[in-house]
């Protein structure tokens, strides 16, 4: 029982590294396969998001784990409003991302890990060139006390720097997540991207309360022009705040549905050096996430 509560511990621990460059992620996914969709308020626009995430672990020696996976985004802008630019060449944009993380024991409670994610985000209309790829990564210290018997509300503290070019700010920045147990029945998570208070219904579903974080940046490999300046970049950030409900088909296989509204909107038109050059949407609407995922 002891060498099975350390290899999930492990396994926790590598998928997280894998996972956490995605604002959305769960920490303990091997799979997941989700669609994301936000209508513009008063428009006929639409944002829609496919998602696909992978992640293999392996064992290379005792309570050492090293993981290679991906994730696939595929985002589709349905611009139907007139807007004075040609829309078809960010009609779709595609965001691949290959993981490869290790992590191991620093001593009885702390374990640390590294991540390097390699990304292509891009419309991927011609070959792909250097200003489709970019580079993330981040090391982590985690301290895991969700299985303890010695203190009365387990948690687990997740302290790191990353490093996301998509970001445009040249050096790495901090990552916190705090989880705690109340009771039986509450817990909550404190960080970013997410922070949320969980209530268990019963043995096989749960619902939350949530904040979190979403967005994406990728590159046009045909640019377009709005009003005789070039634009070569999309972005999206968006801050949203909502209500979730997860239900378990079997210990690993659960569904999800999280529905909210967003609390900040800001989908941008941008030049090569990231300046914004014309905002399709600052808006905020309706928001739907939902999907099936696989977990440890």
């Amino acid at each position: 029982m002891a060498k099975i509560k350390i290899i999930k511990s492990g396994l926790f621990i590598i998928i997280m590294l894998c996972a956490v460059h995605s604002t959305q992620a769960q920490l303990t996914d091997l799979a997941r396969l989700e669609y994301s969709f936000i209508p513009k308020s008063d428009s006929e626009d639409q944002y829609t998001r496919l998602r696909l995430l992978l992640n293999y672990p392996l064992e290379t020696s005792e309570d050492c784990y090293l993981v290679i996976g991906g994730e696939y985004n595929r985002i589709i802008l349905n611009l139907e409003d007139d807007y004075p630019f040609n829309k078809e060449p960010l009609r779709t944009l595609n965001i691949i991302d290959f993981n490869i993380g290790y992590t191991f024991k620093l001593n009885q409670h702390w374990r640390t890990g590294v991540r390097l994610t390699p990304r292509i985000a891009s419309t991927l209309t011609d070959k792909i060139t250097k200003e489709d790829v970019y580079l993330n990564g981040g090391v982590f210290f985690i301290k895991d006390r969700r299985d303890a018997t010695d203190i009365k509300r387990p948690y687990r503290i997740i302290l790191g720097l990353t490093y996301n070019t998509t970001t445009g700010i040249p050096f790495p920045l901090p990552f916190v997540s705090y989880f705690r147990e109340v009771n039986e029945k509450w817990s909550f998570s404190l960080g970013v991207p997410k922070s949320n208070l969980k209530y268990t219904l019963g043995p096989k579903s749960s619902v939350q309360t949530f904040v979190g974080l979403d967005g994406y940046f990728a590159h046009l490999q045909k640019p377009t022009s709005v009003l005789g300046r070039q634009v070569d970049n999309v972005s999206l950030s968006i801050a949203i705040a909502g209500l979730g409900y997860e239900y378990d088909f079997t210990k690993h296989l659960v569904w999800y549905n999280y529905i909210g509204y967003t609390l900040r909107m800001n989908n941008v038109l941008r030049n090569k050096d990231r300046e914004d050059i014309y905002t399709l949407d600052n808006v905020n609407a309706f928001y739907l996430r939902t999907g099936i995922k696989f977990k440890i």
